[in-house]
């Protein structure tokens, strides 16, 4: 579908990407860890059994900086970091089981970082059987985990796939040597097909692409190669995300020159090029940067209305309670978010300490809560059903904002509920951002500084 220019303009505005609601800049600054154990406890005893649980480990560690990133890491090249880390990773999982009443049940396991796969396979088997004593395994789990291309060897891939992984994501951002380069993320197009190639012979099921469009050097041409060769490898899944530049959040990206990036207006045909690009290779929209093929889960997911979105992005399993351990992680128990602290010297500090490295988080009120359901529903199953107790406060703050999308028929809608044209589909996040009452009461994000990247 080819977008109306100016309508990509209209909307191309900072908006969250509700991995969350509320959405992090609004949580508060300190967690009560007293409170926090106790709704824990409490949302195990209710959901275990039912759902069982999803568990992120955040594996922080790089060999080297990709000036593009920005998300929580440490560069190093000295492996000796690895043994310490994971022995804080046990101890923060023990810390939680003893919060346990019963085994859980892991449903759903990512492992993200950072870069996993800098650590060994043999101190990944380590930390995974160790956490797996502690737990059953639910019989339709999904494990997966982020690779980087470079050093994702076929012993990692078959250490993890004998511990039941079958899904793999590779960072693969650009294929053109200039633009590597310039981000410091030099790998051989003929490095990402050998890693495909081994992900396949091993016997995994999905393997993800991430995609960046925004990326300094970028071109409408050479992006529209990159896309193809990526497709030419016949990718599952692939993120085909905007490039957020913040620099004042991330050092990395003060590395190179402004100037180098692509304007707004040619992002936007980065943008374009990309959709028309994967819709033609029979890549169906899932929503929010997510393209699938159709013999994907994450499709069948998408297209029978079950698919769930969380910290980890869009997912086959639903869950009540995600678990994160590692430095920045956030755990979800649905009434309550917690993030640990983000640097290694406070986490290990709290974990020496024998206590949870919890730093800021958010518990959530029942308009919280019904609100984050009807954020949910847009995002994963582009419709959404207006309970009458919360009609008022719709018509206040909703509904002018939803009135503005169906005028330029991003949606339709009524007093009952809501439904995304296949138009707004392009524009989930702006919808979403309809139903975030946090934002449209201050009316502005409360920093001096850009909070959310563009939507575009």
């Amino acid at each position: 579908m080819q977008i109306d220019f100016n309508l990509l303009k209209k909307y191309d505005v900072p908006v969250p990407r509700y991995t969350s609601y509320p959405t992090v800049p609004f949580w508060k600054d300190s967690i009560d860890i007293s409170e926090w154990t106790k709704l824990f406890q409490q949302q195990f005893i209710q959901n275990n059994k039912s759902t069982g649980i999803s568990l992120y480990i955040h594996l922080p560690f790089c060999e080297s900086l990709c000036t593009y990133c920005g998300c929580n890491k440490k560069i190093t090249t000295n492996h000796s970091v690895e043994a310490r880390y994971i022995e804080a990773i046990i101890r923060e999982w023990e810390m939680y089981v003893t919060l346990m009443d019963e085994k859980p049940v892991i449903r759903e396991l990512h492992l993200g970082g950072g870069t996993p796969t800098f650590f060994s396979s043999e101190n990944l088997e380590m930390l995974l059987n160790r956490i797996f004593k502690d737990a059953h395994i639910h019989s339709a789990h999904e494990f997966g985990f982020e690779g980087h291309p470079n050093n994702t060897t076929k012993k990692h891939l078959q250490t993890l796939y004998n511990l039941g992984f079958r899904r793999v994501s590779y960072g693969v951002q650009d294929h053109d040597p200039q633009v590597q380069r310039i981000i410091n993320r030099i790998q051989p197009f003929e490095n990402v097909k050998l890693a495909v190639e081994n992900a396949r012979s091993v016997g995994y099921d999905s393997v993800n692409f991430d995609l960046i469009y925004g990326l300094p050097l970028q071109t409408e041409g050479s992006i529209q190669k990159t896309i193809l060769q990526s497709i030419s490898l016949k990718p599952d899944r692939v993120a085909f995300y905007s490039y957020a530049h913040v620099p004042w959040m991330s050092r990395g990206q003060r590395l190179f020159d402004e100037n180098d990036l692509p304007s707004a207006d040619e992002k936007m045909k980065l943008y374009q090029t990309g959709k028309i690009l994967f819709a033609k290779n029979e890549y169906t929209d899932i929503g929010m940067d997510h393209f699938s093929l159709k013999t994907d889960s994450l499709y069948k997911a998408w297209n029978e209305g079950w698919l769930h979105r969380n910290f980890m992005g869009y997912t086959t399993q639903t869950t009540s309670i995600l678990l994160g351990l590692g430095t920045s992680s956030i755990s979800d128990i649905g009434i309550g978010f917690a993030q640990n602290h983000k640097t290694l010297q406070d986490y290990y500090r709290y974990i020496d300490k024998k206590e949870l490295a919890l730093t800021k988080g958010y518990f959530l009120d029942q308009q919280d809560q019904a609100f984050r359901e009807y954020i949910l529903n847009i995002a994963c199953k582009a419709t959404t059903t207006f309970e009458r107790q919360h009609l008022p406060i719709l018509e206040k703050y909703s509904f002018p904002e939803l009135k503005k999308l169906a005028a330029d028929k991003l949606i339709e809608f009524d007093r009952n509920g809501l439904v995304v044209t296949a138009l707004g589909r392009n524009f989930i996040r702006n919808i979403c951002k309809a139903f975030d009452l946090h934002l449209l009461k201050v009316g502005r994000i409360q920093n001096a500084k850009p909070t959310y990247s563009k939507a575009i």
